[in-house]
C-alpha cells in the first residue's frame, strides 16, 4: 500500500477530465472551491476538448493523466466529472510512472475503473469523492461533503455513523479488511479483464445511479457467480439513486434484490451509506484498512494520506 503525501495550503492540484466532457461554467465554479481551500489549480491541457461523448480523444485524455502524475509541482489530481471513457485508456496507462510519482487521485463514478486499475497495478491509495464540475459546482453541494476534503490536508481516520444517515443491517457481524469498490456497473464492466476487482478478504463497497432493480439484479448476479460476493469480508451498500422501476412495470424492490444476493453470505452487510451519487457525499480513501460493524452501526476507515 502506498499512501500519497498530504496537501499543504499553497500547493497546486491538477484537474483533468478522463471520461466525459465538462461544461466550462461548472468547471470554473468548482475551481473557486479549491482556491478557497488555499490551493492553486492547474488544468489539464485538453480539459476543454469534446470528442463525441468523450472529453477528447483517448490519447488526449491519457496525456493529461500522465502529465499530472509526472509534474512534480502537482500534489493532487482531481477529476472534473465521470460519465464514460476511463476504461478505454486503462490498458495504455503508464503504471510505473504512477508508482514512481504517487499523489492524491480523487473522483468516483466512471473513475471507479481508474481507482481499481491504479490500486491493483501500483498499490496507490486513491479517493472516492465528489468531483469538480459534476458535484462541487452544484447548488446543493453541502457543508459535510465540503468539509471531508480536510482529510487531504491531514491524516484523519474517517468514521461513518448514523449521525450522517440511517444504516440498515442486512447481515449482522463485524469485519476488517482493505476497502475496495465503487460504481457497481463499472466493477461489472471490468470482469474478465486484467483489471477485474479482487475482493478476497476485503470490504467491498458498491453504489450506482439510474439503474432499475432488474439491472442491479443482473450485476449482482454476475458478481455472485464470479465469487466476488462470497470472497468479500464484508459488503458496504452505498447510495443507489434514481433506481425506481419504470411506472407500471412489475418489479422487485431494490431492497428485495439486495436481500436475495446477500442474505446467505457469511460476512456482514450494511446499507444506507451516503456514498455515491448523492448529497451529502461521504468521501473515502480506497485501498486502506477499514472496519464495518453492524452492532455499532459504524464504518471506521484508516487515514488515506501520510
Amino acid at each position: 500500500m502506498i499512501l500519497p503525501e498530504h496537501l499543504h495550503k499553497g500547493d497546486t492540484i491538477g484537474i483533468i477530465a478522463p471520461a466525459s466532457p465538462v461544461k466550462f461554467a461548472e468547471l470554473k465554479k468548482g475551481i473557486s472551491f479549491f482556491e478557497g481551500l488555499g490551493l492553486h489549480v492547474k488544468l489539464g491541457e485538453h480539459i476543454d476538448r469534446v470528442h463525441g461523448y468523450l472529453a477528447g480523444t483517448d490519447r488526449e485524455r491519457l496525456t493529461d493523466l500522465h502529465d499530472m502524475f509526472a509534474d512534480p509541482h502537482v500534489k493532487a489530481i482531481i477529476c472534473a466529472r465521470g460519465g464514460y471513457g476511463t476504461g478505454r485508456i486503462a490498458a495504455a496507462i503508464d503504471y510505473d510512472l504512477i508508482r514512481q510519482n504517487p499523489k492524491i487521485f480523487w473522483g468516483y463514478s466512471d473513475i471507479t475503473y481508474l481507482h481499481t486499475a491504479i490500486r491493483q497495478k501500483t498499490g496507490l491509495v486513491t479517493f472516492h469523492g465528489p468531483m469538480v464540475a459534476s458535484d462541487i459546482a452544484k447548488d446543493n453541494f453541502d457543508a459535510l461533503s465540503a468539509r471531508l476534503f480536510e482529510q487531504l490536508f491531514c491524516p484523519i481516520k474517517m468514521c461513518y455513523t448514523e449521525e450522517i444517515s440511517p444504516l440498515h443491517t442486512l447481515v449482522p457481524g463485524e469485519a476488517t479488511g482493505e476497502l475496495v469498490g465503487g460504481n457497481l456497473s463499472l466493477l461489472v464492466s471490468m470482469m474478465g479483464t486484467g483489471y477485474e476487482i479482487d475482493t478476497k478478504g476485503k470490504l467491498l463497497f458498491i453504489e450506482d445511479i439510474g439503474e432499475e432493480p432488474y439491472r442491479v439484479d443482473g450485476m449482482l448476479n454476475q458478481l455472485k457467480l464470479a465469487g466476488k460476493l462470497s470472497d468479500a469480508a464484508g459488503i458496504i451498500i452505498g447510495d443507489f439513486s434514481w433506481a425506481n422501476p419504470r411506472k407500471g412495470k412489475p418489479s422487485l424492490s431494490l431492497g428485495q434484490v439486495f436481500q436475495d444476493y446477500v442474505a446467505d453470505l457469511s460476512c456482514p452487510v450494511m446499507s444506507g451509506f451516503k456514498i455515491g451519487h448523492c448529497m451529502p457525499h461521504f468521501s473515502i480513501p480506497l485501498g486502506v484498512c477499514a472496519t464495518l460493524s453492524t452492532s455499532n452501526k459504524t464504518l471506521m476507515v484508516d487515514v488515506g494520506v501520510r
